[in-house]
């Protein structure tokens, strides 16, 4: 059964038997309350009956009388009070009984109390109200009792019970069908979020739930929204690394071509021509070469598909000045081979960093200068405010390749690149860690003159 069905049966169920145990409490006091009333009407007016006939034997010419004239003159007094509903009792005997109803037990001692006394009786369809007193006169032993039928009253009280079920069947009905309106109305927002759930399983990430509602439920398609964006996130940064590994993969395999080419090439010369021992050395050295090559190209390849799943990045405080010193050591044998010069200058304080990394991207982007420069060149490495700049004045890149240079293996100038030993990673590497820190790769360069690197953390 659903939700919604089952919250209307619950409530329906509930509203009922509580509106139902109510109305029958309500009626059931109803009722005592109109047998209480009815029984006190009688009694009160039983009650001046007996006191008006008690005045009228006691002060009445029945001294000197036989029986017959004593009990018609009681039957006339009777009868100015209402014969036909008042039995009269004497020593135990009925001696006036108008009524249509017959006393079995006149000698019954309930009838002859002083405070009255009143029962209700049930003969057939009829409710007999029987209410018995001493007639209050001196010298006399009477006893009155009041005979009405109060079936009247019942019919009404059923009508009205009749009548209050009819409303509260109605009443239920009205309320089923409220209910079930309120109800579908607040599982509204519900079906939205079960919906946006199919929806997000089926491969639409970009769906939200469309919920406004204040309450609990609001807040938590507002919870499920954040998660859809999470997993939307998520899944969109997975896709895009999957991708960068896919075109890592196919990259790699096409540059793996040519060493492989000259390797079995040289190779294949090797064994099957005879050369001179000058020309086997020349062989083996292009062999050794290629070789390097490909070591330098797994190297770097692994080390950027480490970063995408790197989940060991040790961050620090760590003081610049003394992280630019220990690259210019690192660089500095490397340098003096080409005949380059590097320059340092740092004006930034403490930065919070991997120092591996960081000193990482900084060689790279050091190297990459010198693969650029000529002899005799300068290679700037500075650090001011949120900025660290490596700058060249190298051959430049055209403007037309800058946003290409930081994707996997791609060489603006591939000839120069391989002789210089590149495999194109060195940026790719760079933006990753820069990425990585926070901070941005921002690359400047014109053809002919030079280029310069920024790594740019934004402003705090």
């Amino acid at each position: 059964m659903k939700l919604w069905k089952k919250l209307s049966v619950v409530t329906v169920a509930v509203l009922s038997a509580a509106t139902l145990a109510s109305g029958a409490a309500i009626i059931n006091r109803s009722v005592q309350y109109n047998q209480e009333k009815t029984m006190e009407s009688g009694r009160q007016q039983l009650e001046s009956t007996a006191y008006a006939l008690s005045r009228e034997l006691e002060y009445g010419p029945l001294e000197g009388h036989g029986a017959a004239t004593k009990n018609a003159y009681v039957n006339y007094l009777l009868k100015k009070y209402g014969a036909d509903r008042y039995i009269l009792i004497e020593n135990d005997a009925v001696i006036c009984n108008e009524t249509p109803f017959e006393l079995v037990n006149p000698g019954d001692e309930r009838w002859n109390r002083k405070e009255g006394y009143g029962i209700i009786q049930k003969r057939g369809e009829q409710y007999i109200l029987i209410i018995g007193t001493r007639v209050p006169a001196v010298g006399s032993d009477f006893s009155i009792l009041l005979v009405q039928d109060i079936s009247g009253l019942y019919q009404d009280m059923k009508e009205q019970i009749y009548f209050g079920l009819v409303i509260w069947a109605g009443a239920s009905l009205g309320a089923v069908l409220l209910i079930f309106l309120l109800t579908t109305g607040m599982l509204r927002p519900l079906k939205e979020l079960q919906k946006a759930a199919a929806d997000i399983s089926d491969g639409e990430l970009g769906r939200r739930a469309d919920v406004r509602t204040r309450d609990e439920i609001g807040v938590m398609a507002k919870a499920f929204n954040r998660m859809a964006e999470q997993i939307e996130n998520q899944v969109t940064e997975l896709s895009l690394v999957s991708e960068r590994r896919r075109q890592m993969l196919g990259s790699l395999t096409h540059e793996m071509k040519t060493p492989m080419t000259s390797i079995i090439g040289y190779s294949d010369t090797l064994l099957q021509v005879k050369l001179k021992k000058e020309q086997q050395e020349r062989a083996l050295w292009h062999i050794r070469d290629e070789c390097g090559r490909l070591e330098r190209l797994s190297s770097k390849l692994m080390s950027l598909m480490g970063l995408y799943d790197n989940d060991s990045i040790s961050m620090e405080e760590a003081s610049m000045e003394e992280l630019f010193e220990r690259v210019a050591r690192v660089e500095e044998h490397h340098l003096k081979q080409k005949k380059i010069r590097l320059v340092t200058s740092c004006s930034m304080g403490n930065k919070r960093v991997d120092r591996d990394l960081f000193e990482s991207l900084l060689m790279n982007l050091i190297d990459n200068g010198a693969k650029a420069s000529a002899e005799g060149d300068t290679i700037y490495l500075t650090g001011c405010e949120n900025k660290v700049t490596v700058e060249d004045g190298g051959c430049g890149i055209p403007e037309e390749e800058i946003a290409r240079v930081t994707e996997a293996f791609y060489m603006v100038d591939k000839a120069r690149s391989r002789k210089a030993g590149g495999c194109g990673l060195g940026l790719a590497l760079c933006s990753e860690i820069a990425r990585l820190h926070g901070a941005e790769l921002i690359i400047e360069s014109r053809l002919g003159e030079g280029t310069r690197v920024s790594v740019v953390w934004p402003e705090e």
